[in-house]
């Protein structure tokens, strides 16, 4: 599974891709399911940012962290869990044991997040689900 954006689909928050050649050597030959859980939860292309509050990935399952957009203050934790529960989904029906994901985003972080505006150690939303259920994710930058 690798996050849509690297691949090279217009579908980050501001409508850019992140096209990464190096994702896509290192694909070259294998099997891969692209995901943009922001996308698939249904937000909008571009949609405003979002940061988390309170904490990472892991304590928005606990529920002691939220995923709110930085200007309007628009709680977006239910889309985002939506949409991390659509790439497990995904990763179960086509058997993905390891997810190549978008470093930073609150989604699909696995080093670093934003959380309220600052740069932190931790994982997104989707990240922490899928490492819950024993799927393998690594980062793009470390490749």
């Amino acid at each position: 599974m690798v996050s849509a954006c690297l691949l090279g689909e217009a579908c980050r928050y501001d409508g850019r891709s992140q096209r990464s050649e190096r994702v896509l050597a290192a694909l070259e030959g294998k099997a891969v399911v692209p995901i943009c859980p922001e996308v698939a939860s249904g937000l909008p292309i571009p949609r405003p940012p979002v940061d988390l509050r309170g904490g990472t990935g892991v304590d928005v399952w606990a529920g002691q962290a939220r995923a709110v957009e930085r200007e309007a203050r628009t709680d977006r934790t239910e889309d985002f869990q939506r949409g991390a529960r659509l790439a497990l989904d995904a990763a179960r029906r086509f058997d993905v044991t390891v997810a190549l994901l978008k470093e930073k985003s609150p989604s699909c972080g696995s080093q670093r997040v934003y959380e309220s505006g600052v740069l932190r150690s931790g994982e997104g939303i989707t990240t922490a689900l899928l490492r819950a259920e024993d799927i393998t994710v690594v980062s793009d930058e470390e490749l």
